[in-house]
């Protein structure tokens, strides 16, 4: 671990009045390209699993579980995807970013004035459906693309046992194509989701053409009396139908790639009215052979259509993976920030938005735990299972932390947020329920793997409290320690040159600097204490990259300087140093050969109470995650020095 924890204030430039509809409109293609992959391509399989006679509480394919397996499914979209996500949820934003830890940072923001146990309670929650929401990015690109790649057996009943290759390739490849960041992306993969969308919707209206009387799902009445007149069969059949509403978490995740109001328009315009008329038609096909519920999504097509549409829904899959990979890049980095993970290495991809990221060592981790869920399972129906877990989790608490946001943060009326809340948490909790009945059958994956993400941020965070209480006892005041060099000019040597020492802020005295004069009893003729600040805007410019703070005395070589950088800029120490005039620094750096200064922790397992030995050693692990300093801030490496020091965790 490094003296620098860096923290990226998340924030959105706006475009000029001239481009802004030209932004927007990209935007929009952009957002059908990354955000709605994963919702959008969950008619493929959702009512195909909800009538699978494999499922251990199967149900019977008859008029009437049709009309209310359909009723469910439009319902449970409005309620949870558009009003719970779309109306609701994506109004709370942490400087444009969404998805659950952005709820966690505004918990921490807005209640810091709340009862202590409360917050607790309410942050380790929000934490555990962060964890959910990364065992749902691994198991999305998994059951998306075997599903997808698995009409070829429709389609093509010989290419059957081609079906785990493909799909492994297609895996590996769009986890490659990361890198290039989520505007190209984007940018690719928005044609084609709108054609994917005209498509499921124009085979939705053949299919309600031959019967229209399947319209009558759309009232609420065929999902209330379905679950009341046959309350046994609805319940376990939620399990399924909760496949409808996946993507929604990553929906908000994904939000500060793009914006709200791009994000609200292609759900409102396309997305939902595409996937509502693809889901009737199912219901409409089924309903005239029950036989079609081995594959209603497909069988809607011509016979002559569905090759080539089983090609745009490998497409299309591929574009569901991309919209929960680029949630967990988002969901990473606000950990980071948070500091529940250490500093990942994270490179920004768009100078028009702050959240288009990418983070190598999750993308990484991402494609290796996809690719074992692919040859493990080998088949969509086998994940289908485990899939509706986490899902259901995450929106539940996603959930209860927005209203306790919305009721902190802007005042809503207490009877409107009981109200609300009451509505809504009883429909997840009854998804959530349900989802339990599958635990045997793989709905454990998703826990087991959230709980594995709970317990390493919960580690890594009290471990960094622990190291960094111990840091700032031994570290002590800045200005007393600069007070302290002042007061014994004669004890301490003066050498020629300049030392740059990096430091989290000013109010703490870096380690290295204090274990060179307490050790050698010499310091540098000057002194440059360096702390990084990563601004919301792209890039800052030259005139104000620097802040300088003499710390009191004017004669005594030692100067703070705050180098701010954009998002979009590499943090260039040497750079920044350059552009300072001699008067701010009391004297002329010699930085053509100055010397650098890191200040580094190892970490020890000690006797201290503080942590239970096994999870002191997972603090240690976690720790070697952290990237480079010297490379992250371009530090000439033949005049850089790393002073360390142990500390006992």
């Amino acid at each position: 671990m490094t003296d620098r924890q860096q923290v990226t204030t998340v924030g959105r430039p706006a475009p000029g009045p001239r481009g802004r509809d030209v932004v927007r409109l990209g935007l929009v293609i952009g957002a059908l390209g990354v955000v709605f992959g994963d919702i959008g391509t969950s008619p493929i399989y959702t009512l195909q699993t909800v009538f699978d006679p494999a499922d251990p509480h199967p149900v019977p394919v008859t008029a009437d579980n049709v009309f209310g397996v359909v009723s469910l499914v439009f319902w449970s979209v409005m309620i949870i995807v558009t009003l719970t996500y779309v109306a609701l949820a994506m109004r709370a934003d942490n400087d444009g970013e969404g998805g659950i830890m952005a709820l966690i940072t505004l918990l921490r923001r807005w209640s810091a004035q709340r009862g202590r146990s409360a917050i607790t309670v309410l942050l380790a929650l929000g934490v555990f459906g962060a964890s959910l929401f990364v065992g749902d990015s691994m198991i999305t690109p998994a059951i998306s693309v075997l599903s997808a790649v698995e009409g070829l057996k429709v389609a093509e009943p010989s290419l059957g046992e081609l079906v785990v290759p493909i799909t492994a390739v297609i895996i590996v490849v769009l986890f490659m194509a990361q890198r290039k960041g989520t505007a190209s992306v984007g940018r690719v993969f928005g044609p084609v989701m709108i054609a994917w969308f005209v498509t499921i919707g124009a085979c939705g209206v053949a299919g309600i053409a031959a019967r229209p009387e399947i319209l009558k799902a759309l009232s609420p009445t065929y999902a209330l009396d379905f679950l009341v007149g046959h309350f046994g069969t609805a319940f376990f059949a939620l399990a399924a139908v909760v496949l409808a509403v996946t993507g929604a978490e990553a929906l908000y995740a994904d939000m500060g790639h793009f914006g709200r109001r791009p994000i609200t328009r292609a759900w409102l315009v396309l997305v939902f009215p595409a996937c509502v008329l693809s889901y009737l038609g199912q219901g409409a096909l089924i309903l005239g052979d029950p036989g079609n519920v081995s594959g209603p999504f497909f069988l809607l097509a011509p016979a002559w259509a569905r090759l080539p549409l089983v090609l745009l829904a490998t497409a299309a899959t591929v574009i569901a993976s991309q919209a929960v990979i680029t949630g967990a890049y988002s969901v990473a980095a606000q950990a980071a920030q948070l500091g529940y993970l250490p500093r990942l290495r994270v490179a920004h991809t768009s100078e028009s938005e702050i959240g288009q990221i990418y983070v190598p060592w999750v993308n990484w981790l991402l494609m290796a735990s996809v690719l074992t869920l692919v040859f493990a399972f080998r088949s969509s129906a086998a994940l289908a299972f485990a899939f509706g877990m986490a899902v259901t989790a995450t929106i539940t608490i996603t959930t209860l932390l927005f209203f306790y946001v919305a009721r902190w943060r802007w005042g809503t009326p207490l009877w409107l947020i009981g109200l609300g809340a009451t509505v809504l948490l009883l429909v997840d909790l009854l998804f959530v329920a349900a989802n339990l009945t599958k635990l045997v059958h793989g709905a454990w994956l998703p826990l087991l793997i959230g709980l594995t993400t709970f317990t390493v941020m919960t580690t890594w965070q009290r471990g960094r409290e622990i190291v960094t209480a111990e840091r700032e006892r031994r570290e002590g005041p800045l200005r007393a320690f600069v007070d302290h060099l002042h007061g014994n000019k004669t004890s301490i040597a003066r050498v020629p040159g300049t030392a740059v020492f990096l430091n989290r802020g000013k109010r703490t005295a870096p380690l290295a600097l204090r274990a060179s004069v307490e050790h050698n009893h010499v310091r540098h003729e000057h002194v440059v204490i360096v702390s990084i600040e990563t601004e919301t805007v792209p890039r800052v410019p030259a005139a104000e990259r620097t802040v300088v703070d003499p710390l009191g005395d004017t004669d005594d070589g030692i100067t703070h300087v705050t180098a701010r950088f954009g998002y979009m800029e590499s943090p260039n120490v040497p750079a920044a140093l350059r552009t300072l005039d001699s008067t701010e620094t009391e004297g002329r750096l010699r930085l053509d050969k100055a010397s650098y200064f890191l200040s580094k922790i190892e970490l020890r397992c000690g006797t201290a109470p503080t942590m239970s030995i096994w999870r002191k050693r997972l603090f240690i692990a976690t720790s070697y995650l952290a990237a480079d300093a010297a490379e992250h801030f371009a530090l000439p490496r033949d005049r850089t020095v790393v002073m360390g020091s142990y500390i006992d965790v």
